[in-house]
């Protein structure tokens, strides 16, 4: 299963978005909030508090 290139979920079969850049680099997304949190907004995974990479980078995973 892809996960979100944005918040790090894993997408279920048949859902979920997929952009393709002209240089060919796909991005799958879960959802439209993180398609444009990326896209439109130009936020980083790192400075948004609900995504994987925040959690990971400030050591709030709260999977132990």
């Amino acid at each position: 299963m892809p996960k979100c290139n944005f918040c790090g979920i894993s997408i279920e079969k048949g859902t979920g978005k997929i952009f393709v850049y002209s240089s060919g680099k796909v991005i799958n997304f879960c959802s439209g909030k993180c398609e444009k949190n990326l896209l439109s907004l130009k936020r980083k995974p790192l400075k948004i508090r609900w995504t994987d990479a925040y959690r990971k980078e400030h050591k709030k995973d709260t999977k132990e």
